[in-house]
Order: structure tokens, then C-alpha cells, then sequence
């Protein structure tokens, strides 16, 4: 690309970063349009958290149950490493 390609491209961007009006995206004007007649409610920067009974209490099982197929898979790659052929 030429110098003067360059600098007429740029001045092309400027141009078009300094435009009084820029069109919304399309994302934009669905939103508007859909919340013209049914506006969202109001939501929470962080959700509520999901109450799923004793929740320590299943942390801890699925990290013994991962590690317990770690130490599975462990065993058994040393079993068939000791098996004669």
C-alpha cells in the first residue's frame, strides 16, 4: 500500500470516528425494540447463589471423588506395567 493510500485511509477513519450520528448495531436497535413494550426488570450485579443443601459438604465429595479416580488410574497403569507379556 502506497504512503498516500495510507494517509487517505486514515483520513477516512477520523472522518468517521467524528460523525455527529453512528448508527446502533443491530444487537441494539432488537433490544430497543423489544424493550419498547416489555422493559427488562432489574438485575442483580452478582446472582443469588443456588441452595443445593450442605454445600461443603459436596465440595468435598466430588474433589475425594476425583482424586480417588486419579489414584485409580494410578494403580491400574502400574498394574499392566508389571504384567509379564
Amino acid at each position: 500500500m502506497s504512503e498516500k493510500d495510507e494517509e487517505e485511509r486514515e483520513f477516512d477513519i477520523r472522518w468517521a470516528d467524528d460523525a455527529p450520528h453512528k448508527e446502533p448495531s443491530a444487537r441494539a436497535r432488537m433490544l430497543a425494540a423489544r424493550w419498547k413494550d416489555n422493559p427488562p426488570g432489574p438485575v442483580p450485579f452478582r446472582g443469588e447463589p443456588e441452595h443445593r443443601g450442605s454445600a461443603g459438604r459436596s465440595s468435598w465429595v466430588s474433589t475425594v471423588m476425583v482424586l480417588g479416580c486419579v489414584v485409580g488410574v494410578i494403580l491400574l497403569l502400574g498394574y499392566l506395567n508389571f504384567q509379564p507379556y
